[in-house]
This record gives C-alpha cells, structure tokens and sequence, in this order.
C-alpha cells in the first residue's frame, strides 16, 4: 500500500485550480464555488470562497488535493490550507502575464516555509499570447524542470502532471 500525500493546488485567480480538481477527482469534488459580485464577474460566473477537495491515486499513494481561491481577498485560506502540505502545485494562466507577480509571490512565501516539493502548471497553453513553460521557468525565475504544461480540463494532462510531482515525493 502506498502513502497518502496533501497536495496544496494553488494560484491567481482563474488560473485552473477548480478545473484540475475537478478534473482527475475519484470521489465528488468538495466545491466552495460562489457567485462572484465584483469586478472579476466579467471573466466567469463563481469562484471558489474556501476550498475544493478531491483524492486520486497515482502511482499506489493517495494525492488529498485541496484547491486555493485566487482572489487576493482569500488569502488567508493559503497558510490555512498548507499546513503540513506534503507538496504543492501552483498554476499560472500563460496567456495572463500579471500571473506572473503572483507566482514569484507564492514561490517566496514558500521558500520561506519548509523546503516542500512543487510544480509550477502552465495552464491555457492554446491561448494565442500564452508564455511557454520555458519563458515563465526564465521569468519566475525556476528551474525549467519545475514547469509543466497542462490542460486543466483533459484527464491525462492533469495525470501526467500528477505522475511528475509523485516523482518528487519519492
């Protein structure tokens, strides 16, 4: 039997997070998706208030994945969440350079923590100006082995990606 891991997924705001959850989940998804009534109600129609949950097994371990909201006003829920995280996964939208300034945020404030493996996930890869992992890993800046590509809504691609931090865990 293999080990049971907490992943932390976490990021900017409508960068996948919900979507990756939700996407590769074995059990129904705990959501926290609400109406949005700010100014980002332009870009989509919820967002998450608390958290998502969802479990998956890859490579015989249990991955708990519990998903952040992006929006700076939840905050708070990222230090609630990332206690004793086993490994954290941080989406950027490629096509949003702003997700920039917050990635190199998450990524000091986890360097300040425990040293815990993590994955930087391009997400929105097809979008016309999307960065590609290799020009967001030169921006941040990371090792360009940390930065994968994923399609937060294909099965397989949010797999892949789960198999590569599982290869980090041990």
């Amino acid at each position: 039997m293999g080990k049971a891991y907490k992943v932390i997924v976490t990021g900017a705001f409508n960068s996948g997070k919900t979507a990756l959850v939700t996407t590769i989940s074995e059990i129904p998804v705990v959501s926290t998706e609400r109406r949005i009534t700010d100014e980002h109600s332009e870009i989509k129609e919820e967002t998450t208030v608390a958290m998502d949950y969802g479990q998956v097994t890859i490579n015989g371990n249990l991955l708990h994945l519990f998903g952040t909201p992006g929006q700076e006003r939840f905050d708070f829920m990222w230090d609630i969440l990332s206690r004793e995280a086993d490994a954290l996964l941080i989406m950027i939208d490629s096509a949003n350079r702003t997700n920039l300034t917050t990635t190199r945020r998450m990524l000091r404030q986890l360097r300040r923590k425990a040293e815990i493996p993590f994955l930087v996930v391009a997400t929105k890869q097809d979008l016309r100006r999307a960065l590609s992992p290799q020009e967001i890993a030169e921006s941040l800046p990371v090792d360009p082995s940390r930065v994968v590509a994923c399609d937060a809504r294909e099965k397989g691609s949010v797999k892949a990606v789960l198999e590569e931090l599982s290869k980090l865990l041990g």
